[in-house]
């Protein structure tokens, strides 16, 4: 059982409108705190946030059975101050069971000490939020912060649209420690299901995978010889080709095993097993045949044959040709911000470039806020077919030609619209830092699924930290405007 809020107060619980916050704190959760506070208590809004919250578990529960659980605006406030703070789950738990205001916000009465929060608790809850709704939400709170700034519904939008790479929790990838990720991973498994089983063969698991260790090691340690001496160079290969060796005929012999155990596992019905046997299975026969081709026969692996990781198999190997960044190890992700600093909407690409989401960015952003008029790209969206369209879609479409410019595009360019967004197009690079600091330089969360949601959240919690900043400075501005009121009267006196 389920719900999104329970209605009852509590002896000693504190009003969600009635919690307060330090006006002068410049600290980031406080005001992603008041953002969420504002939610709460602006009814419109809070219907509209309570509604998606409904939808928003990746599993369906029953509402009306079961033991309780957490409260769905529990879980999206805990999941949002996660991303706010950039913190782990460990300092989530602290946060949680310590921190106030938090504790008010999700209901806690002061005294009530004794309610503390598991920390898988907060694993299983705050990753079941769907990334679908958390783009709703994030509707939502933009179209409040909208309503915060007086923004007339008439007023047109003027945005910036750029990508950026969300690194993944990976090491760097070279096809022998692949290999080592696979195959560890296979013995442990192996070993752990064989010992719950009883099936023989594995009792000594752990030894075999630190031997299998020690000649990853001398791969490593074995370098390519620099020398202009052909002997020596010859030398060098064939101790590298003896070393690479002795590691694939091990890796072999442990794949070998694993199939014959894994016949065993399927007559068992083990099925959940068989399934992670499998894909580990897979990942090492084909780091297997890649070692075998590069280190031994000599061969270039073409790009689209690599994975860069088995643990998240979505990572991309991005070159954006950055001073000092050679390469990343990621997924690209758009954004798009309005002059008013909300992130409009994002798209992941997967598997994209920037020409290829230009006009699906906008036309996607319309549907959501049809007064977008204007946006600013570099000249990585420029296409011929883009700009073309774009020019229907926005009434301003700044998109740098790439290459010389005719007379026509010069003239385009040189118009004082285009120059005006195209000299504050720049500050996008504020939204996307303010992003990476809302948990998008590195993303911790696991899986393809668990990158989608992590992405939402952190725009989510970029926006309600928007709107709690904007409520922040007119609560100091009321402080500054009551101070000066004082000293006058003081004065008078």
């Amino acid at each position: 059982m389920r719900v999104v809020k329970h209605w009852q107060s509590r002896l000693g619980q504190v009003a969600i409108a009635d919690i307060q916050f330090d006006a002068r704190s410049r600290d980031d959760i406080p005001a992603v705190l008041k953002g969420l506070q504002y939610i709460y208590v602006t009814e419109a809004v809070r219907t509209k946030v309570f509604e998606l919250l409904e939808n928003s578990l990746t599993t369906k529960v029953r509402q009306d059975t079961g033991r309780p659980g957490m409260e769905l605006w529990g879980i999206f406030v805990l999941a949002t101050v996660k991303l706010a703070a950039q913190c782990d789950f460990d300092r989530l738990q602290e946060l949680a069971n310590s921190h106030l205001q938090l504790r008010q916000m999700l209901g806690h009465p002061g005294w009530d000490g004794d309610q503390k929060y598991a920390l898988q608790t907060l694993v299983d809850n705050v990753s079941r939020l769907h990334p679908k709704v958390l783009a709703e939400i994030n509707q939502v709170v933009v179209e409040s912060g909208h309503e915060l700034l007086k923004k007339k519904p008439s007023e047109p939008l003027r945005a910036r649209c750029d990508s950026f790479v969300v690194e993944t929790d990976v090491h760097y990838p070279t096809d022998t420690n692949l290999l080592w990720d696979a195959m560890r991973s296979l013995i442990n498994v192996m070993g752990r299901v064989s010992e719950k089983q009883g099936i023989s063969g594995w009792r000594q698991y752990q030894f075999n995978a630190n031997q299998l260790k020690k000649k990853f090691r001398k791969v490593q340690n074995t370098r390519h010889s620099h020398s202009k001496d052909e002997s020596q160079k010859e030398q060098t290969l064939a101790r590298v080709r003896e070393c690479v060796g002795a590691y694939l005929t091990a890796a072999r012999h442990a794949v070998d095993k694993s199939k014959q155990t894994l016949a065993i596992l399927m007559n068992r019905g083990e099925f959940i097993a068989v399934k992670q046997i499998e894909g580990l299975i897979a990942h090492a026969e084909r780091q297997m045949n890649q070692v075998e081709r590069r280190l031994i026969n000599g061969e270039t692996i073409p790009h689209e044959e690599k994975v860069f990781s088995i643990f998240e198999e979505h990572t991309e190997w991005v070159s954006k040709g950055k001073a000092g960044v050679p390469v990343e190890l990621g997924v690209r992700v758009c954004v798009l911000e309005d002059q008013h600093q909300f992130v409009l909407h994002h798209r992941i690409m997967w598997k994209e470039t920037d020409d290829k989401v230009a006009v699906a960015m906008i036309e996607e952003t319309q549907k959501r806020y049809p007064e977008l008029n204007q946006c600013s790209f570099d000249k990585g969206f420029y296409a011929p077919a883009n700009r073309d369209t774009l020019d229907q879609l926005l009434e301003v479409n700044v998109m740098p030609k790439k290459g010389r410019l005719n007379v026509i595009d010069k003239a385009r360019e040189a118009s004082e619209a285009f120059q005006a967004a195209r000299g504050q197009h720049s500050a996008v690079e504020s939204c996307i830092n303010n992003l990476e600091v809302r948990g998008l330089d590195r993303c911790l969360s696991y899986g393809r699924d668990g990158f989608e949601r992590h992405v939402a959240l952190s725009v989510v919690a970029g926006n309600l930290h928007r709107v709690g900043l904007l409520l922040q400075r007119k609560a100091k501005e009321r402080l500054m405007k009551d101070k000066r009121h004082r000293e006058k009267q003081k004065l008078a006196a």
